[in-house]
C-alpha cells in the first residue's frame, strides 16, 4: 500500500480544509498558501496566505504579510497584518506592520507598531509586472 494515495479520502475532494502546522525550530523561506488553517510555531520568511485562519504561536516568527479571514497572533510579524473577519493580538505578540480587519482584540501587553484600519476589507491586489 502506498504512503500516499489517491483514495476518496481526499479532503480537498470533499471540500473540507485542513491543517497545516510549521514546528518549533522549522524555517520555510518562501510565500505559503493554504486553504484551511496554518499554526505557525517555527519561522516562515515570506508571506502566509490561509483561506481560514492564521495562528501564530508565542515564540513564532513571519517576516512577511499575512492574509487571512481571521489571524489570531501571539508571536511576532514584521509586515502587514490583512484579515478579512478579526484579528486578535495577544499578550506575548509584537507586530511590526500595520493591520487591516474588520474586528479587532489587542490583549494587554501585546505591541502593535504600525496603523490600524479597520472596516471592510478590500481584496489584496497583486503588483502587476511592468
Amino acid at each position: 500500500m502506498a504512503i500516499f494515495s489517491q483514495s476518496g479520502n481526499d479532503d480537498r475532494r470533499r471540500g473540507e480544509a485542513g491543517l497545516s502546522i510549521v514546528g518549533t525550530g522549522m524555517t520555510i523561506t518562501g510565500d505559503v498558501e493554504t486553504e484551511g488553517v496554518i499554526k505557525i510555531e517555527g519561522t516562515i520568511k515570506g508571506s502566509v496566505r490561509a483561506t481560514q485562519q492564521i495562528l501564530l504561536a508565542p515564540g513564532g516568527l513571519v517576516e512577511g504579510d499575512l492574509e487571512t479571514k481571521e489571524a489570531v497572533i501571539g508571536g511576532e510579524v514584521r509586515g502587514t497584518v490583512r484579515a478579512e473577519d478579526r484579528v486578535e493580538i495577544q499578550a506575548s505578540s509584537n507586530v511590526q506592520g500595520d493591520i487591516i480587519t474588520a474586528r479587532i482584540a489587542i490583549l494587554e501587553g501585546g505591541q502593535v507598531n504600525g496603523e490600524i484600519r479597520m472596516g471592510a476589507v478590500p481584496a489584496h491586489k497583486e503588483p502587476q509586472p511592468v
